[in-house]
């Protein structure tokens, strides 16, 4: 389920709205259909007792011989009146809602005294009066609820009552008994199809335009939030590689603008003292020259023996090591242009041009494999990487490796490997490990720690690793271009 959820800002807050509105719909819509089911019942037994009351009217003035007749002929599918010696409830208990309506019923009857009047609410179908109403084969007329049913009087004579899903016994029920003045009871039993649940299309499409017009403001609300998020994204990124990037607009709301403006800062202060400890370490390199030379000269006034060798070649080392220094120094303030090159290319001809100097150098074939880089600082990198590989460790075999977010320099030797304690040492700025990685000495021990800087200037890492079959392995790792 992760992988189909958008990974964007602008994907995720949509998605989530989307969801809250559908779901605020879907509370909404049963909140209503509920509150349309009351009222509905409502209507319907309001109507029910303003009947009742006028059919108690009518009897009251009537014979009893004509109320056989005129209750057959007010009869319908859904509602019966029947009189009795008795109630047809015996419950005279009523409360909540039935009590209601036996207050309201005898508001609307004629005044006089009369008997408890009796009423029974179901939801649970209609009044079992009703079913055997229709049970006894009832020819009905029209309900008076005009279109709420169809009636089929062609099945009516065989027990069946309104068709489909309006039969009789699944809806709401009410049966009332009244009594009359010569103490007989009026009974009176009506049903009604519970409201059916579901959408209408007035619901659909407002929530179709709430939808649309809520995800078109959020889109444009995103967008104007994600696009300098995005720009403070590519920037830290390509800061991090150590390319220069131009100060950013301070633009979108004003926690965006406050971050902004911090980043703006933080690459100020990082440039500035990356720049500063630059000129100072080009500074001291440029400076020891001039006393180094004096002590060399010096040096050679010394008569010959053991003590004066010892002193030239201390001197030597320091002079080599002032010149590294130096030339490094010199490399890090001239930022060179990032442009796009051939990973595959450059490791190939590198490889190349090694080889032609007589070392075992190999490189296997791959496809290309573009990368926005700093040409000449990685090029330096992978060639001092490669030459410990071919001469402290016999011979190097260079492959390049591709994944979905890095290409990878992989760099085996054949040599004795080296202490695993010593893994991260070796990074250190004029550190050798002689003893254990070379046959003779050689070099300053700057090699490694220049490597790894100009990788991590690119985002990336060197690590090193001993294979289980012998040798060292060193993975130069370089993140791809961001699509």
């Amino acid at each position: 389920m992760s992988r189909l959820l958008p990974r964007s800002l602008g994907g995720q807050l949509l998605l989530l709205l989307l969801a809250a509105l559908m779901l605020s719909h879907l509370v909404g819509f049963l909140i209503f259909s509920d509150e349309r089911r009351q009222a509905m019942r409502s209507v319907h037994h309001i109507q029910l007792l303003e009947r009742t009351a006028a059919m108690v009217r009518v009897l009251e003035a009537t014979s009893p011989e004509m109320r056989d007749d005129i209750l057959r002929a007010v009869a319908s599918p859904r509602l019966r009146y029947w009189i009795t010696d008795g109630t047809a409830l015996a419950d005279a208990n009523a409360e909540g809602m039935e009590q209601w309506l036996a207050v309201r019923l005898e508001e609307l009857l004629p005044e006089g005294p009369r008997a408890p009047l009796r009423v029974h609410m179901t939801d649970e179908g209609w009044p079992s009066e009703i079913m055997e109403f229709h049970g006894r084969g009832h020819r009905g007329m029209a309900s008076h609820h005009d279109g709420d049913a169809e009636y089929d009087e062609d099945n009516d004579d065989r027990g069946s009552g309104p068709r489909d899903r309006r039969r009789p016994g699944g809806g709401m029920g009410l049966t009332l008994s009244v009594p009359l003045p010569d103490g007989q009871w009026l009974n009176v039993a009506t049903g009604f199809p519970a409201p059916r649940t579901s959408w209408a299309w007035p619901s659909i499409v407002s929530m179709a335009l709430a939808a649309f017009a809520i995800l078109l403001v959020v889109a444009l609300t995103v967008r104007r939030i994600t696009r300098p998020l995005k720009a403070l994204s590519n920037a830290a990124e390509k800061l991090g590689r150590g390319e220069d990037v131009e100060p950013l607009a301070e633009t979108g709301p004003a926690e965006l603008q406050r971050t902004t403006a911090a980043f703006n800062a933080m690459r100020e202060r990082l440039t500035r003292f990356v720049r500063d400890r630059t000129v100072m370490l080009a500074a001291i390199s440029h400076d020891l020259r001039t006393p180094l030379t004096s002590l060399r000269l010096h040096a050679e006034l010394v008569e010959e023996g053991e003590t004066r060798t010892k002193l030239l070649a201390i001197l030597e080392e320091i002079q080599r090591m002032t010149e590294a220094t130096l030339a490094f120094a010199r490399e890090e303030a001239t930022r060179e242009e990032t442009r796009p090159v051939d990973l595959s290319a450059l490791v190939d001809s590198l490889c190349d041009d090694l080889a032609e100097l007589g070392m075992e150098v190999s490189f296997a074939e791959a496809g290309r494999a573009p990368l926005s880089c700093r040409p000449v600082g990685l090029r330096r990198a992978l060639r001092n990487m490669i030459e410990h590989a071919a001469a402290d460790g016999l011979r190097g075999r260079v492959a390049l490796e591709e994944s979905a977010g890095e290409f990878a320099i992989v760099i085996d030797d054949d040599g004795p490997g080296i202490p695993e304690e010593d893994k991260e040492r070796v990074f250190g700025p004029f550190v050798r490990l002689e003893e254990s990685r070379s046959r003779e000495t050689g070099g300053i021990g700057i090699g490694m720690a220049i490597a790894r800087s100009i990788v991590r200037a690119h985002g990336g890492d060197i690590t090193l690793e001993n294979r289980p079959e012998g040798g060292l392995r060193a993975t130069v790792r370089l993140p791809r271009d961001a699509s």
